[in-house]
């Protein structure tokens, strides 16, 4: 068993009555690593100036954690197989809707990974599929989340 770690820390500034629902949603979260990420609920669920537009919300962390997820297992399944990655670039998008039980959820997830090779040894369009499948099924944040997750490579 692994343990990951986040803290997620928010402080209401001095001029915020907060029981008006009118501050500031900006916090920060550190990472294991030290790294601190600015963070923010998104303006399309908290309106500006209460939102930070600048900052990541947490609908973008769920969409980058599956398309990270996958691209670092199609990676790894990508040297096993002796194919030499070049890039690999996903414009993953995520949609929020209402879920089956009415209530608003990430309900849909799609990944168009684009991979670029090189050497002697390319993989066919079929190679490319499968790997795509195999990270897929691989992927541990794919396989804790009831979203549906789409790949779409790009060609």
């Amino acid at each position: 068993m692994s343990q990951y770690t986040a803290l997620t820390q928010w402080t209401r500034h001095d001029n915020e009555a907060f029981t008006d629902n009118q501050y500031s949603r900006r916090h920060d979260a550190t990472f294991d690593s030290g790294i601190i990420l600015p963070m923010s609920s998104s303006p399309h669920v908290v309106p500006l100036p209460y939102s930070d537009a600048s900052a990541v919300d947490p609908e973008e962390l769920f969409v980058a954690s599956l398309s990270s997820c996958h691209m670092l297992w199609f990676l790894g399944i990508a040297a096993k197989k002796r194919f030499c990655v070049d890039n690999y670039h996903d414009h993953a998008v995520g949609v929020m809707a209402e879920n089956a039980q009415g209530k608003l959820a990430m309900t849909a997830v799609t990944l168009r990974p684009k991979v670029t090779f090189s050497g002697e040894r390319l993989p066919t369009r079929e190679q490319i599929e499968q790997m795509h499948h195999l990270a897929h099924e691989s992927c541990f944040i794919a396989n804790s989340v009831t979203t549906d997750l789409r790949c779409e490579p790009v060609w």
